[in-house]
Order: C-alpha cells, then structure tokens, then sequence
C-alpha cells in the first residue's frame, strides 16, 4: 500500500504541476503552491523532486507525451477520410485552441521564460519539436512521399507561428493566413 501511495502522491504533484506551470508559467508558481494544491507533505514531495528543476524537467517531458497524443487524435478528427494535407494541420492547431485554458505551447513559453536557467530545458523543448516535425512528416507521408520532411519542416514553422499569435491575440481568425500559407506547400 506504501507503493500506492508512494505512486498516488507522485501523480498528484504532477497533475498540480501541469495545471499550474501550464497555466501561470514556471517561475510564478512557488514549491509551497505546489505542495499545498497537490495536498503532499512537504518531505514527500522532496523525495519524488529532489528540486523544482526536477520537477520542470519531468513536468515537461509528461507534457510532451500527453501533447503528441492529443495532436495525434486532432490530426485524425480534422482528416477524416481525405488524404492528408497541410493546411489541416491548423484545423487540428484550432481544435487544441478551443480547449479551456489554452495558453500556447508549455515548450515555447518554458524557453522564453526560463531559457537555460534550468539546466535541459531547452534540450527537452529542442527534443520535442524534432518529435512534433517528425509526427507532422508521417502524417503528411501517404500524401507526400519523398516530400513528407521538407514540408513537415516548412509546416512546423508556420504553425509554430500560429501558435504563438492564438497565444497573444486569443482570435482564431489571425491564423487563417498560415492556412493560405501551409495550402501551397508541396505545390
């Protein structure tokens, strides 16, 4: 049972993390709010994140896992049965948008706020675009052939661009330029 609740407490302070990081950003968020909103002792969380670093790092690998399934499962929804293309990709990007709390990528504003301050920070944030371009490439493959990475390259920089506008503008309209954009690539 101490294993369970071993286990139990770990998720726990994961789960407050990833609301609280992803919602008011990594260094508003102090380890005494972290401690009380996941209800753990504070020895307990000690002993699962010796630091918040710690925590930074496996709350954004977690992010990273949680992410690539989610953008699987919208790439499925807006591609229905029609062959893949990249202008879908911002039907999938609108699809995330709409979900309460959006607030952009947790990479892009990990970077921008703490930067290499954390040591592997941005590895992890450079690790999880590489793993985004290569999803987008597979993807794209049935499609594209040959073509899948250079357009997966081309695409993720426009949607990376969009994401960071929906961010700052909070208006879904904005990003129908890098729909035009993301339609003429492979033409």
């Amino acid at each position: 049972m101490a294993q369970t609740e071993t286990l139990a407490a770990r998720e726990r302070i994961l789960s407050t993390s990833q609301r609280l990081f992803y919602a008011h950003g990594i260094r508003a968020v102090g380890i005494d709010r972290l401690i009380a909103e996941s209800g753990v002792a504070k020895m307990t969380f000690y002993r699962h994140f010796p630091s918040k670093d710690d925590l930074v790092r496996v709350f954004l690998e977690t992010r990273h896992q949680q992410w690539l399934k989610c953008f699987a499962g919208w790439l499925k929804m807006v591609q229905g049965r029609k062959q893949p293309k990249p202008e879908q990709l911002i039907d999938a990007l609108l699809l995330w948008y709409r979900e309460p709390g959006f607030r952009g990528c947790a990479f892009i504003n990990a970077v921008a706020e703490v930067g290499d301050s954390i040591p592997g920070v941005v590895q992890i944030a450079r690790d999880h675009k590489t793993d985004v371009m290569r999803h987008i490439a597979d993807w794209l493959r049935p499609s594209y052939a040959n073509a899948a990475d250079t357009i997966a390259s081309q695409a993720l920089i426009v949607l990376e661009g969009a994401i960071v506008q929906l961010q700052m503008f909070d208006d879904p309209k904005i990003v129908l330029a890098a729909k035009v954009v993301l339609s003429r690539l492979g033409k």
